[in-house]
């Protein structure tokens, strides 16, 4: 390429910048267009909010007063419950402010992600995250069981402290982009955090010798338990999207279907397996806190590992008694759900037989 090819190159060259600078300009005024939207949505949506606020609170009054709920106030009541689930609606696609713990750890960042492939893109990751982070921590555990090298043990202890430490942080993004992710999930996570940090700190003693194998294999188990809640979770998760019945943000262990059931049968064993080892690492920890050598360490984590245990063991009693109760509704759900299937399947035979005729051979 001689001088003369590059100034007509850097000709060509203006001429497409000049393009550029066009096409920014239209992005720019449409940037502040969407930004002003997005403030009036937001002005709106608190006005909705406020008035409906005022139309509740005077029905609470009328039916304080002992006045008969007649026809049009229940009609009301039902167009108000529609109205707050479209709301909702409405602002997962509005950016929304960080939580505190947000701003302490990423600062005033804006994390509202406005775009829904982008929204279940996250989402997925952050499945996958957890699924891959199991795997490693199982291998990590496996290798610390018939291998005594402190190196290797830390580097187990922190691979769970910055995995619990991501997982807040992830979790508290998901909820921003509007999650219902359950807080006492989240709360779970922040005490596991806690656990891993204290075993970080925890000194090479004969009560750790003592308590090393058990907490390993208790790590092994937990690992191939969340691989196989993966890979059931993935799966209601996929049947309530097809359904429409969540939200594309939803983690996979938010929300509870009765139908659920049927899947979680052969889960339930080992999640109780699971709480039941929690329940014996804090009996062990407990009995360890009066060993001569034993540190503030095991006290503590003795104490965490019983509160993590009654808190898991709370939210799985809690699932069971709404079973209990929900005999009749899963009866008409499960109705629901096949009609809705049955009408696919009708669907897809229909586009199926036609393309096997025209490819029966003659």
């Amino acid at each position: 390429m001689d001088v003369e090819e590059c100034i007509k190159e850097w000709q060509d060259l203006i001429a497409d910048y000049k393009r550029l600078e066009t096409i920014n300009k239209d992005y720019a005024t449409k940037l502040e267009e969407v930004g002003e939207l997005q403030a009036s949505c937001m002005k709106e949506l608190n006005h909705q909010r406020y008035r409906m606020s005022i139309i509740t609170n005077a029905l609470k009054r009328l039916e304080r007063k002992g006045l008969p709920k007649d026809e049009s106030v229940a009609n009301l009541e039902k167009e108000i419950m529609k109205r707050k689930a479209m709301l909702h609606e409405i602002e997962a696609t509005l950016p929304k402010q960080n939580s505190l713990y947000l701003r302490i750890i990423l600062g005033n960042v804006n994390v509202s992600i406005l775009n829904k492939n982008d929204k279940f893109k996250y989402k997925d990751e952050y499945e996958k995250f957890k699924l891959i982070l199991s795997a490693i921590a199982f291998v990590l555990a496996v290798a610390n069981l018939y291998i005594d090298f402190r190196p290797l043990q830390l580097i187990l202890i922190f691979l769970l402290v910055w995995y619990y430490c991501t997982l807040t942080i992830r979790e508290s993004i998901l909820k921003v982009n509007g999650s219902r992710i359950k807080g006492w999930w989240r709360l779970h996570h922040f005490i596991s955090t806690v656990v891993a940090g204290i075993l970080l700190i925890w000194p090479q003693n004969n009560p750790w010798e003592l308590f090393r194998h058990t907490f390993m294999w208790f790590i092994a188990y937990i690992s191939v338990v969340q691989y196989m809640q993966f890979r059931y979770q993935s799966g209601v998760l996929y049947r309530l999207k097809a359904l429409g019945a969540r939200h594309n943000m939803d983690i996979t262990i938010e929300g509870f279907h009765s139908w659920m059931w049927r899947g979680l049968s052969y889960l339930l064993p080992f999640l109780f397996g699971g709480y039941i080892f929690q329940l014996y690492i804090a009996y062990t920890l407990y009995h360890l806190s009066y060993h001569p050598e034993a540190t503030w360490q095991v006290s503590y984590l003795a104490a965490l590992f019983l509160i993590i245990h009654c808190c898991n063991m709370y939210t799985i009693l809690k699932l069971l008694k709404k079973k209990m109760k929900g005999g009749l509704k899963l009866r008409y759900k499960l109705r629901a759900i096949a009609y809705r299937l049955s009408n696919e399947i009708a669907v897809l035979e229909q586009k199926w037989r036609p393309n096997k005729l025209e490819t029966k051979p003659e």
